[in-house]
């Protein structure tokens, strides 16, 4: 960390306030050689923790610095490994909040932009997010406020980043846990004057869940990952070369050595096949319903989606 870099950091945190020029200051120094130290991270967060009222600018910097960090500190880059999610996990919970404008929203782009990231930071996320949309309050960075008596439209844009972000579960796609946090919150805040999107999220959410078709490869883990970059990278090309040569004196020795795979479905017939909603599938829906003792208004909407999607009446419930 450059002697410049601690200087602002240093005299920001002791006026608990940071200027514009600061946070150039700190962007420039920080970015001097290429990337975000762990140290440099650290003394963000510490400076972050020292700030009376962040502002929009010190958001965005705070954000995009740490998301560097965690995202692209490391190869391969786009993925935070085990080290780096567990260091994130700690920094959040050192004051035992999330701050509402920063901190959640760094958690959100992290989920939204990554590749891929560790188990425990998506259950972590998923747990905090479920935590400040019942209990948060005060402005977002993404516009509006976090409501603790009803789901607001900020915390519907929240949701739907999360749930379809790169790094989730499910990528494009929603996750069995994904889905059950919806019906927590919507039980939570059935009654309450929540905003029109929240509705339209939940039918869309748990509508995907139960018939939207997910790739089962569309997450590579950090270990392979690296992996697969050391291969692309090995500049000695023997693999390639032996392959090559192997390829035109022996044309059917791969089917011989490896044996050749069994046809998989085709796309369209997997998304036809997602489509479907399952007995399994029935069953947890009726047990998520059955869970707050009635068919709600969401419930209700929820089941005339699935049976005019699907052509069958869901009236069991």
């Amino acid at each position: 960390m450059t002697v410049q870099f601690t200087d602002v950091a240093r005299h920001a945190a002791a006026d608990a306030t940071i200027s514009p020029d600061e946070i150039r200051s700190l962007r420039e120094a920080g970015w001097a050689s290429g990337n975000i130290t762990q140290v440099e991270a650290e003394a963000i967060f510490s400076l972050q923790r020292a700030l009376k009222q962040p502002s929009l600018e010190w958001a965005d910097f705070f954000v995009e610095a740490i998301s560097e960090y965690v995202l692209h500190g490391t190869q391969p880059r786009g993925h935070a490994s085990e080290t780096e999610a567990q260091w994130l996990i700690e920094q959040i919970r050192h004051d035992g909040k999330v701050c509402s404008m920063t901190e959640l929203e760094l958690m959100t782009c992290i989920i939204e932009r990554a590749q891929n990231v560790p188990e425990s930071l998506k259950t972590f996320v998923i747990e905090q997010i479920e935590r400040e949309v019942l209990t948060g309050t005060g402005p977002t960075r993404c516009g509006g406020e976090l409501a603790d008596n009803h789901v607001s439209e900020a915390e519907c844009r929240i949701l739907r980043r999360v749930i379809f972000g790169s790094a989730s579960d499910r990528p494009a796609a929603v996750s069995r846990r994904e889905a059950e946090l919806l019906f927590r919150l919507k039980d939570e805040c059935v009654d309450a004057e929540n905003a029109t999107e929240w509705k339209r999220l939940f039918v869309q959410g748990v509508g995907n869940y139960l018939m939207g078709f997910a790739n089962e490869n569309a997450h590579l883990s950090h270990e392979r990952m690296l992996e697969l970059e050391r291969f692309v990278m090995d500049n000695r090309v023997r693999v390639g070369r032996f392959m090559g040569s192997m390829a035109q004196s022996a044309p059917n020795a791969f089917d011989a050595v490896f044996g050749r795979k069994p046809a998989k479905p085709g796309r369209a017939e997997s998304v036809a096949a997602a489509q479907d909603v399952t007995e399994e599938e029935k069953d947890w829906l009726g047990a998520m319903i059955a869970a707050n003792g009635r068919i709600d208004s969401y419930d209700r909407a929820l089941l005339e989606f699935l049976a005019e999607e699907v052509g069958e009446e869901f009236d069991r419930y």
